[in-house]
């Protein structure tokens, strides 16, 4: 029985999947040891993972948006500032 088409990742594989990709590309390039067209290529794919991880985010703002308030996605209010201690200081 044939496998279905593979369907696109979700955003957050994809979001995962870049981070850890871009995460990579610079401990190689922080090591020294690439020569000028590497490290200009390198980059540049770090550009391309860079906005990838930002459209995922984007993604996911605007999906916690429709989620708070369906008729209203643009008034969600930002969640408060996390505090120094965590959750359990109250």
């Amino acid at each position: 029985m044939p496998k279905p088409p593979a369907a696109d990742p979700s955003p957050v594989a994809d979001f995962e999947a870049s981070l850890d990709a871009l995460e990579h590309l610079v401990e190689k390039m922080e090591k020294g040891d690439m020569s000028l067209e590497e490290s200009l290529a390198a980059y540049e794919s770090g550009v391309g993972l860079y906005r990838r991880c930002q459209a995922a985010l984007e993604q996911a703002e605007l999906r916690v948006r429709l989620l708070t308030d369906p008729d209203d996605p643009a008034g969600a209010q930002p969640f408060p500032p996390a505090t120094q201690g965590g959750a359990g200081d109250a």
